[in-house]
């Protein structure tokens, strides 16, 4: 007796764990950059520059980099520019975690406050939020059928896994040229730039990755000529391409986060030479994993008829998908100037928004996701002394993304993203927001069921065997099955079957099935 193993490749968590860290330092104003008289407008990004795994820790080092927009000092304020960074490095304690290990390291960046100390000097805080995640791949041998030759009989049981078939990194670049319509001048020099991909979908084709989505665009700089005008320009571009990757197939479920890397905007000339074209390059950093969903009889149990068959059996664990879901909610508010000295607004310029949202809860049928969405817009305005300015705003959310069925033996990951983003002048005080939070989710389901490791054969208990009647009417009891009852007395089911005159096998409590031993001592 020989029993048929397959291999299945799944994925699991070793360690997680979540910190925050708190930087702060004071920026000297570069030397070729003018004194700042009034700040008007900043970013922040978080890069990850290195990370390793040691015994119970992971050590995180990367950089916050920052972007300020201020105004000048002059009779004729004019935005200028200034961008550094702050270094940072985090041990943080992970149980379980070894050297060698791979890690996920997950930032979001809480919180930015970017202060004027004198015209040569910011002050810079920020508060980072860390999480690590450690996964390992493991294989799972599973006795999924039985080669014998004596007569056995053994049953199987249906199983769903999610068998990961693609772990990797990997790089997707994107090239965009952008010419300036023919009612904006020349561009002399970039003040502000803003290039951001948004609603990137990701799909599995064969041996390839599809990626679309939308970019969006924004560069405020000086026009070219006597005046030297400051003008500003914004739209949205969709992008689509493909990633190569061996293993991939259509239909496989992915999940697949990224970051946006490396990005470069340069101003080029256009066909008549005149510098009107910004030339866009950027790298988006992917963490690809695929699964593939597969359906498997796995053997569950055997007993022999002639032979004294025991199945030797184990825990294991397993992983299923439970759903791929997505649904979309709205936002709606208003945002006013809450300063006493911001100039009223005149016109806006640019918004953008970023989604803070707190670690999804299973509820029933759902996940509930509860957050906000953190919008900045720069505006301009009549006041000679201060003609550009910002109003920041925080609008909550809540959501439950529709899981029907859906356990706490579920864990899941979610990504967010936003559309529609509308803001709109009420008056020179107050905006008027609204927007689309568009939810994804994937959902796996964890279950531990007992797998065949081996098959003991060995000669019956002649003594067991005699103590069993030769003919018996059995009456069936409230669980029973057709296994059950076969196993007790040594008998094949599909003799009791034919024995009974039965089609299926299906018993019920209180059936009265007739069996004939079919071994003697």
């Amino acid at each position: 007796m020989e029993l048929v193993r397959k291999n299945i490749h799944m994925d699991r968590i070793k360690g997680q764990a979540s910190t925050q860290i708190t930087l702060e330092d004071d920026i000297n104003i570069l030397d070729s950059k003018p004194d700042a008289s009034r700040l008007i407008y900043d970013r922040g990004n978080v890069a990850l520059e290195e990370i390793k795994v040691t015994e119970d820790h992971v050590t995180v080092r990367g950089k916050l980099q920052f972007l300020v927009m201020y105004l000048a000092e002059g009779e004729k304020p004019v935005p200028a520019c200034m961008e550094g960074s702050l270094p940072f490095d985090e041990q943080i304690y992970v149980e379980g975690v070894q050297s060698g290990d791979g890690a996920n390291v997950k930032w979001n960046l809480e919180d930015i406050t970017v202060g004027l100390i004198n015209s040569r000097k910011l002050s810079i805080q920020a508060l980072i939020s860390l999480k690590v995640c450690s996964e390992v791949m493991y294989d799972e041998e599973t006795a999924v059928d039985l080669y014998h030759e004596e007569p056995v009989e053994y049953r199987k049981k249906p199983l769903r896994i999610a068998q990961m078939t693609v772990k990797k990194r990997d790089i997707f670049r994107m090239k965009e040229e952008l010419e300036l319509p023919q009612n904006l001048p020349n561009i002399s020099q970039i003040i502000w730039q803003s290039v951001e991909p948004e609603n990137v979908e990701f799909r599995a084709l064969e041996g390839r990755i599809s990626i679309q989505g939308d970019l969006n665009a924004f560069f405020l700089y000086e026009g070219e000529g006597e005046e030297a005008a400051i003008k500003s320009y914004e739209t949205t571009v969709p992008f689509n391409g493909t990633v190569d990757c061996t293993g991939c197939d259509e239909g496989m479920a992915a999940d697949i986060d990224y970051t946006l890397g490396a990005k470069d905007v340069e101003v080029r000339p256009d066909f008549d030479g005149e510098q009107r074209v910004f030339a866009m390059e950027l790298v988006m950093d992917l963490d690809i994993s695929l699964y593939e969903e597969e359906r498997l009889d796995i053997l569950s149990g055997v007993y022999g008829v002639v032979k004294e068959v025991e199945a030797v059996s184990k825990p294991a664990q397993f992983k299923g998908l439970f759903a791929r879901t997505s649904g979309k909610t709205k936002i709606a508010d208003r945002m006013k100037l809450t300063s006493s000295d911001a100039p009223p607004i005149v016109q806006i310029l640019h918004s953008e928004a970023q989604i803070q949202a707190e670690e999804g809860e299973i509820v029933e049928n759902g996940i509930h996701i509860k957050g906000a969405v953190n919008i900045q817009t720069l505006y301009m305005s009549s006041d000679e002394k201060a003609p550009y300015s910002s109003v920041k705003g925080s609008i909550p959310f809540q959501y439950v993304l529709d899981v029907p069925d859906i356990g706490n033996g579920c864990t899941f990951k979610i990504q967010t993203g936003l559309e529609q983003l509308a803001v709109t002048m009420l008056d020179g005080g107050e905006l008027d927001v609204k927007a689309v939070i568009v939810c994804r989710g994937i959902v796996f389901e964890h279950k531990q069921e007992n797998i065949v490791t081996d098959i003991v054969v060995s000669d019956l208990d002649m003594n067991k065997l005699s103590s069993l009647p030769g003919i018996v009417i059995y009456i069936a009891k409230e669980g029973d099955s057709l296994w059950d009852v076969g196993k007790r007395y040594y008998v094949p089911i599909s003799q009791i079957k034919e024995t009974n005159d039965m089609t299926t096998e299906e018993i019920r409590p209180g059936d009265k099935l007739l069996i004939v031993k079919g071994i003697s001592n």
